[in-house]
């Protein structure tokens, strides 16, 4: 079900030329352990003014609104919430709004799902969310993928949290290294 609906998705959203790539759980399958996950958790390449475009996937698909008022919810959350009304999937369409989004985007890896090219968010980019998240799922996620990974662009990675840190005030480079230290 899953796949068929990341088709669907990836189709539409390229038929609306809307850049995205697939994050979440969806993403650790790529890269992970194969685990449960009720979700598909999309990072848009557009901002929450361009919700118009969404709302035309959203329509196409056959995807029912979560929330009541869907244009204060995103521009609050920058997030629109939908479930697939076949299967009961949950999808989060994530906005973008820094600079960092539209290069991960762009890094996106490439995965054919039947004759449809998906994006993904590159396993740097992967960590980086889960990172930020930092819920203990997803920090095991993050142990999963570097275990199955050894070969990542840590300096990348370093990069980006250490930008974050400084922006947002929170400690991502710090959390990283434990990580890596406690995989040792």
């Amino acid at each position: 079900m899953f796949q068929q609906l990341l088709i669907k998705l990836g189709k539409e959203l390229n038929k609306n030329k809307i850049p995205y790539m697939v994050i979440g759980g969806q993403a650790v399958l790529v890269y992970g352990e194969p685990r449960l996950t009720k979700d598909i958790d999309i990072t848009l390449g557009i901002g929450s003014e361009e919700i118009a475009k969404i709302k035309t996937v959203i329509k196409k698909i056959g995807l029912r609104v979560l929330v009541k008022d869907l244009e204060t919810f995103v521009h609050k959350t920058m997030v629109c919430p939908v479930v697939d009304k076949k299967s009961g999937i949950r999808i989060n369409f994530i906005f973008s709004f820094t600079l960092y989004e539209q290069p991960a985007i762009s890094r996106a890896k490439k995965v054919k799902i039947g004759k449809t090219d998906i994006p993904f968010a590159s396993l740097e980019d992967l960590i980086i969310h889960k990172l930020i998240a930092k819920r203990e799922r997803d920090i095991e996620d993050v142990k999963t993928i570097l275990l199955k990974n050894p070969n990542y662009d840590k300096k990348y990675i370093l990069k980006w949290l250490r930008d974050f840190d400084e922006t947002l005030g929170t400690n991502l480079a710090k959390v990283f290294a434990k990580v890596t230290k406690d995989l040792k």
